[in-house]
């Protein structure tokens, strides 16, 4: 008989963990699996009572795991420190807010069990904010040019992962973990299907903008070296135009002398090559920060309790 993980990165959710648990329960309930799953709830250090919840979760239920990070590590590092602890031949990810709908946790493994490695979810009306829809798009495109994701594919959050891939993922210990770009570099079997995108039961989101921007650079400079060959590129343009320009220069002096030297285009040209080459080094910067943190062994989540 397979067995079933279900891994909830938790982070303000003291108000929602009692229903989310209960509604996992009863998906589950006359399934194959109903009484052979875990559902494993990391406490990301959240600031509210959520830890004592999980507690209290724990010692009534005896398929809840639980699991206390002494800092915060940012949901995909707080995933990982689940997927480490997960036993389950299948294990599926799903946010804390209930906006993934339990009910569609069958629907996603069945997808494993007929031979896929990862099922992910395509949510049908999605309740985020316009703002994270459109960076959505953004990373979307992205992630498909630098990633090689199937075109159409959406890397949601909400889906399931065949333990052969959970087991290549967690080989990764470093501190900037990107989940999908993980998943994409270990398998080419991948599936998505459609599930009802559902209003948050309570509170608001802990993604601002910041962080957001934080998981870009993630799976931007984590999983790809395309922003350095990119960097490369530009500065090769940049100085192929250099020359045309001074070319063009030395033409026009040659051919009218009388004509008064471009202070303006002259500023222009310097503070365009410097924007170049400062975004470069940022480009850069970003890696060397990355192997920086990788060969200090900075770690990618530290625990603090476990229930178990």
């Amino acid at each position: 008989m397979r067995r079933l993980s279900i891994v909830v990165p938790v982070y303000r959710s003291e108000t929602v963990l009692n229903a989310l648990v209960d509604q996992i329960a009863g998906a589950l309930a006359g399934s194959r699996y109903e009484a052979n799953f875990e559902i494993v709830l990391v406490n990301d250090c959240s600031p509210d009572s959520s830890w004592r919840v999980i507690e209290r979760l724990s010692e009534d239920r005896p398929f809840v795991r639980g699991i206390s990070l002494r800092r915060n590590a940012g949901q995909h590092n707080a995933t990982m420190a689940g997927l480490n602890h997960a036993t389950g031949d299948i294990v599926v990810i799903m946010d804390d807010d209930l906006q993934h709908p339990p009910s569609a946790i069958l629907q996603i493994v069945k997808k494993i069990e007929d031979g896929h490695d990862v099922c992910y979810t395509n949510y049908r009306g999605r309740k985020h904010a316009t703002w994270k829809q459109w960076g959505s798009r953004l990373n979307d495109w992205m992630a498909t040019r630098l990633l090689d994701k199937p075109a159409g594919l959406y890397l949601s959050s909400f889906k399931a992962i065949d333990r052969g891939v959970v087991d290549e993922i967690i080989r990764y210990d470093g501190p900037y973990t990107y989940i999908d770009g993980l998943i994409l570099s270990a398998t080419g079997s991948i599936t998505s299907v459609d599930i009802d995108h559902q209003d948050r039961f309570a509170g608001e989101s802990g993604y601002n903008f910041r962080r957001l921007v934080s998981l870009w650079l993630k799976m931007v400079t984590g999983s790809s070296i395309l922003p350095l060959r990119a960097a490369s590129l530009l500065g090769f343009i940049l100085a192929l135009l250099s020359f045309l320009m001074f070319a063009v220069v030395v033409v026009e002096r040659l051919s009218s002398p009388g004509i008064p030297p471009g202070w303006a285009s002259i500023l222009a040209a310097i503070f365009l090559s410097a924007g170049i080459n400062l975004v470069c080094l940022g480009v850069m910067g970003e890696y060397i920060g990355r192997i920086y943190a990788r060969t200090n062994n900075v770690s990618q989540f530290v625990v603090g309790k476990k229930t178990f």
